[in-house]
């Protein structure tokens, strides 16, 4: 098959499964949290019963499942690699993606093909038709992907998930698997609509992944949000393994080139390509992870090449240089502030231009406080996004203090083309603000087509 069958194909594919979206709408604003939480229960038993139409796929391999406000999607990426290094055929199962949906299933670091995953999609496609013509409901976008991910990995025989949570833990659609290691890398304020206002209720809805005959791992300090995760592994009767600086690792350094660590049990210092300190804390925790699935292969001369090996588009990531343009896909107030931070630290002298988009249901007040202090130019602009609505850039720029360069372009990549025609060599553009937005952007230096042809987010 040509690669233009190919990317048709899955583009096609790609209208059915983003056709699933439109389905029944979300409890609306004001429903009791008991309805709400009876919906969220009843969509788990939904999906329990079609996995069981398609034979249980998620009971053919191993699973560790990852929780966090922020940290998940990397440390997720972490644990999978240093698992690829110790030999097991590992899959893992990020969200959301940031161009194409087949970033969404990798088997040892590679993506699916647009061949399979069309193929992947045309199976799950007749399965459903088959589950709605026995009676039952048709599954919705969220219930599709994942029974389509737990079919892929049984179909690709892999020896172990690395599943990444959407949103949340208890009642996300991913909370289907009986996992050997359940990880809570971080808790914080996101998703307050659905999961509550406040550490411990959010704490609550993560440690929800924690089940009887796991090892649970946590970097999870705040002691209002502890004890939640606490409760729940004693309630299980399960080990709970903490990841706390100055404990499990110490001695952090970034720079551009990565953020590295002492590893306090074996004295060894590892190293992961992405820039940031708090990147120290998610490679501890999946350290921590890789140690309680398979302690045995876990050693640190594999732990050591996984991680540097590891590579995660949208985090910290450079795409040029001269002006220097760095994409990261902060999207909650934690994420940027330890985002504001680290570009403090690690560009101190160079001259901020921020191209700054946020949905709708963001709390983007919050993040511009974090990062327009450092600003000489914000760049305003809205994430294009399948059924999510944006803040749009008139509402974000009007944020912007008296003293900077400001200007609102709804277009992403027209926003950043501006930024470029505004910034000098030695400036530093930075995107930030929206998973989306990144994914939006990155089009600019790695088209889709691209990726698909060649089955990487990489050159």
């Amino acid at each position: 098959m040509s690669v233009s069958s190919a990317i048709q194909q899955y583009q096609r594919a790609e209208q059915y499964v983003n056709g699933l979206i439109m389905g029944p709408p979300s409890p609306p604003a004001g429903t009791p949290p008991d309805e709400i939480r009876a919906r969220a229960i009843a969509r788990l038993e939904r999906l329990r019963a079609f996995l069981g139409f398609l034979g249980d796929p998620q009971r053919a391999y191993r699973t560790i499942h990852v929780a966090g406000t922020s940290g998940k999607g990397s440390t997720s990426t972490f644990t999978a690699s240093i698992l690829s290094a110790a030999g097991f055929r590992t899959g893992t199962h990020v969200s959301p993606y940031l161009q194409v949906a087949t970033e969404k299933l990798q088997i040892d670091g590679q993506i699916v093909s647009a061949s399979r995953y069309s193929a992947l999609v045309n199976s799950m496609r007749e399965s459903v038709e088959a589950w709605v013509t026995a009676g039952h409901e048709r599954p919705n976008y969220g219930e599709f992907w994942v029974a389509m991910t737990y079919r892929y990995f049984a179909e690709a025989r892999v020896d172990v998930a690395v599943i990444e949570v959407g949103a949340g833990g208890r009642f996300d659609v991913t909370n289907v698997i009986e996992p050997d290691v359940a990880a809570i890398t971080s808790i914080g304020y996101d998703h307050t609509v659905t999961l509550g206002s406040t550490l411990p209720e959010i704490a609550w809805h993560k440690a929800g992944i924690i089940k009887s005959g796991a090892i649970a791992v946590t970097a999870v300090s705040e002691p209002e949000a502890l004890p939640a995760i606490e409760a729940e592994a004693r309630e299980h009767g399960v080990e709970l393994r903490r990841v706390r600086h100055g404990e499990e690792y110490d001695t952090v350094q970034s720079d551009e080139r990565g953020t590295s660590f002492v590893d306090t049990a074996s004295g060894r210092r590892f190293h992961v390509q992405l820039p940031g300190s708090f990147q120290a804390a998610n490679a501890a925790t999946a350290v921590a992870i890789a140690r309680a699935f398979d302690p045995e292969h876990a050693t640190d001369d594999v732990i050591a090449a996984g991680l540097d090996a590891a590579r995660f588009p949208g985090r910290m990531e450079t795409v040029q240089r001269a002006p220097l343009v760095l994409l990261d896909g902060a999207h909650n107030p934690e994420k940027v502030a330890s985002l504001a931070s680290n570009l403090k630290e690690l560009y101190p002298g160079r001259r901020k231009l921020l191209v700054f988009g946020a949905l709708e249901s963001k709390s983007y007040h919050e993040m511009l406080t974090s990062l327009l202090p450092q600003a000489s130019v914000l760049v305003a602009t809205a994430p294009k996004v399948f059924a999510k609505p944006s803040t749009t850039a008139a509402d974000i720029a009007a944020l912007a203090p008296p003293d900077i360069v400001v200007e609102a372009i709804d277009d992403p990549v027209a926003a950043v083309g501006r930024a470029l025609e505004l910034a000098d060599p030695n400036d530093l553009v930075v995107v930030t603000g929206s998973l989306y937005l990144v994914g939006n952007v990155r089009e600019r230096w790695y088209p889709s087509e691209q990726i698909l042809a060649r089955g990487t987010c990489w050159p």
